[in-house]
């Protein structure tokens, strides 16, 4: 009896020493992609900013839990996908075709992945692009037939190349020769006229022209393609640690609501982390910013991994489909919304861009139409000045240059699309009564200019216009 009493305590011994072993360290291994900058709020602000801690749950059958916390950087989801399927992530961070390539990667393993949120997107397609060599005669994408264009294979990016193919009633081999090529790549051969354009996604149809050695010629809100960068999660992990995940995801909510309160402080932070300029940062993370920052599960979302799913087997990169019900899991999410205390649906029903609540800079008038907004951020200032209207910047950009005050940047709004555009890249007509819009593109600003009447300018011609007329 006294042997038989002996070896039950041992055996439970053993079990308790297992089970707490087991609860002492939980790891929570994040793959971030810094560079592809929307993706801040679920990765590089919550590990600058230590907020994962903050949220990792203590109690309950976590009580004697210690955190194990890893960031791994990548600059694509290909290769966080491998180390998740290997085993050595938990949590990956990256867009809907890698994210729907990541799904299906499980499956074939014998694994299974969950999309457990979005972090920031549109659900008309802006944020990929299609740029050109500066000094190319190229406009617009209609004049790209017989053009040698290069784009991420497999990427979000060359979801849009497809579709905008398909938009201009070509055939994708044999009316373009499309090449395969990493952003990194593809700046240096940009640089050195090695291609004709190039298609990528965040940053890159920015930065590329903002550092000056391309065009942008094509916005994704064109394809009218919604598109979004996420979180993906293990499976079993989430299963075992769900708190865990909502934490992580309380963790995106604090990092959006920071950002969103101070986008020009935030949007330095990344520029020191990642290296792309705050600048270009702001064109995604500041008020009327080209992509919304959304952790919902909007129905454009759920269909754009439907539609990333159905490219990725046309372009041969996956054997079988994917049930994007069960793949796209919104459980988390709603729970992290729940105990941060914010409302889910009401978030769900919100499509708009984040608002700008501001006063011009120079009137003291309340900004009311986004689409005539203009911006400008003064070096060595901390805040972007903002402007109701085109031309109220112009004026005001002449009297700041007067002072010998050095200009970061000039922000403009697109008067149809409303996506926000730098303004030295951007076209403007100029009405016979002085009211200036921005574009895009030349032929869209040729076609306001013939439907209302007034003349196109390039940035430094409508800056020229507003200084004669005063």
């Amino acid at each position: 009896m006294h042997f038989r009493l002996t070896l039950a305590a041992a055996a439970l011994a053993a079990t308790s020493f297992i089970g707490s072993a087991h609860a002492e360290t939980i790891r929570v291994a994040i793959g971030t992609q810094d560079t592809t900058i929307n993706t801040a709020t679920g990765g590089l602000l919550i590990r600058e900013l230590n907020l994962l801690e903050k949220y990792l749950p203590h109690d309950g059958k976590y009580k004697d839990a210690t955190y194990d916390i890893q960031w791994k950087n990548f600059t694509s989801g290909a290769p966080i996908t491998n180390e998740q399927i290997a085993g050595k992530l938990d949590f990956g961070v990256m867009a809907d075709f890698p994210g729907s390539f990541n799904g299906l990667a499980h499956l074939k393993a014998g694994r299974k992945s969950l999309f457990i949120t979005v972090l920031s997107g549109s659900v008309k397609g802006s944020g990929n692009g299609i740029v050109v060599p500066t000094d190319s005669p190229i406009q617009s994408i209609s004049e790209l037939k017989g053009k040698t264009i290069s784009v991420p294979f497999a990427s979000t990016s060359h979801g849009l190349l497809l579709r905008a193919i398909k938009a201009q009633g070509w055939n994708p081999e044999t009316d373009v020769n499309i090449i395969a090529q990493a952003p990194e790549v593809a700046g240096a051969a940009l640089k050195s006229n090695q291609i004709e354009a190039h298609a990528d996604f965040v940053p890159f149809a920015e930065l590329y022209p903002w550092r000056g050695f391309a065009r942008k010629i094509y916005d994704g809100s064109q394809a009218n393609g919604p598109t979004f960068h996420g979180a993906l999660v293990d499976a079993d992990y989430a299963e075992k640690y769900p708190e865990v995940v909502t934490a992580y995801l309380r963790a995106a909510l604090e990092a959006d609501q920071l950002i969103a309160k101070e986008p020009e402080k935030y949007s330095e932070l990344i520029a020191k982390v990642t290296g792309v300029e705050a600048e270009v940062d702001y064109l995604f993370h500041g008020p009327l910013g080209l992509q919304t920052r959304d952790l919902t599960w909007k129905p454009e979302y759920r269909r754009a991994v439907g539609t990333a799913i159905e490219t990725l087997q046309f372009l041969k990169k996956a054997d079988s489909g994917l049930d994007v019900d069960t793949f796209v899991d919104d459980r988390f999410i709603k729970a992290a919304f729940k105990a941060s205390g914010l409302d889910y649906e009401a978030s769900l029903k919100n499509y708009g861009q984040l608002p700008l609540d501001a006063k011009d800079a120079v009137t003291g008038e309340p900004i009311k139409d986004p689409k005539r907004v203009a911006q400008i951020w003064v070096k060595d200032e901390p805040l972007v000045r903002h402007y109701a209207t085109a031309e109220n910047a112009f004026k005001a950009l002449k009297t700041l240059e007067g002072e010998g005050k050095a200009i970061r940047v000039f922000y403009a709004q697109d008067r149809e699309s409303g996506i926000k555009l730098l303004g030295n890249q951007a076209w403007f007509v100029r009405s016979d009564k002085g009211e200036i819009s921005a574009f895009l593109l030349r032929e869209s600003a040729e076609s306001w200019a013939k439907a209302h009447g007034g003349n196109v300018l390039d940035f430094a011609d409508a800056k020229s216009s507003v200084v004669a007329s005063n």
